[in-house]
């Protein structure tokens, strides 16, 4: 009987998984080696300043980061830009305030504006929205072997359009092979040397990609790190406390077992 029930949910498991992403349309998402991956793993800190260029650069045209204060980019696990740089670079961008019904210089305190585009998504929780899932529909046990989550999604996205689109009711979409039903509004955004970057890195495709799925990634989990620190925290005190009950249940037992004859 058993054997049965486990082979049936087996069964259901794959023909979910293989249903759900023939219904997607989606292409193969390219599993790239991020930093901030696994257990042990670390946001770049220079990628993501990186990032924070592209995204100013190119993304920032259209799409916003409505759910990001100015100050977390100046904070330790983020980009680290130096209080200095923040406030000036906070600066740079206006918002719209309420009480002087007018607009401004944005603060630290403030988050950065929507996007000016209509239609064009916020790309705060973007990295955690498309999870770009291989394996079986909604374990997300590529995500935790592999690494194949929101920032591969976007960075494979960003590479994967080609020359070819179509006009429909007005609008032009642009075929993309990772995009479901491989038609996007959006139009391609990164060709290689979009930005000059100030690290002196070499600003290819593939890296301009990487950098900035890995700064949405930060965006949408900016406490990650502080996150993992915690979760090594409470597993050592459960393995503490788990020795602590197993060494106690043995001592208090101990009077009542039967000793074993030799």
């Amino acid at each position: 009987m058993f054997k049965k029930l486990t082979i049936t949910a087996l069964t259901a498991l794959t023909l979910g998984a293989g249903s759900a992403q023939a219904a997607g349309g989606g292409g193969h998402v390219t599993d790239f080696d991020f930093p901030f991956e696994g257990p042990f793993g670390t946001y770049d800190q220079a990628q993501l300043q990186r990032g924070l260029q592209v995204f100013t650069e190119i993304c920032s045209a259209c799409h916003g980061l409505e759910l990001l204060p100015f100050r977390a980019l100046s904070e330790p696990g983020g980009p680290a830009l130096s209080e200095q740089a923040m406030r000036e670079y906070a600066a740079s961008w206006e918002v719209f305030d309420e009480e002087i019904d007018d607009w401004r210089p944005a603060k630290p305190v403030d988050y950065f504006p929507a996007g000016t585009y209509p239609g064009a998504p916020d790309l705060t929780v973007m990295a955690k929205a498309r999870s770009g899932f291989h394996g079986p529909n909604g374990l997300g046990l590529n995500q935790l072997f592999k690494g194949i989550g929101g920032p591969e999604y976007i960075a494979t996205y960003l590479l994967s359009f080609s020359d070819e689109t179509k006009e429909e009711a007005g609008t032009f979409y642009y075929y993309n092979e990772v995009f479901p039903d491989n038609w996007s509004a959006m139009a391609p955004a990164i060709y290689g040397d979009d930005v000059d970057y100030a690290d002196g890195t070499e600003a290819t495709a593939e890296q301009v990609a990487q950098d900035v799925a890995a700064f949405l990634m930060w965006s949408a989990e900016p406490k990650l790190m502080q996150r993992k620190q915690a979760g090594f925290i409470s597993i050592g005190i459960l393995l503490a406390l788990t020795v602590l009950l197993y060494f106690t249940n043995k001592r208090l037992w101990a009077p009542y077992k039967p000793k074993k004859e030799i």
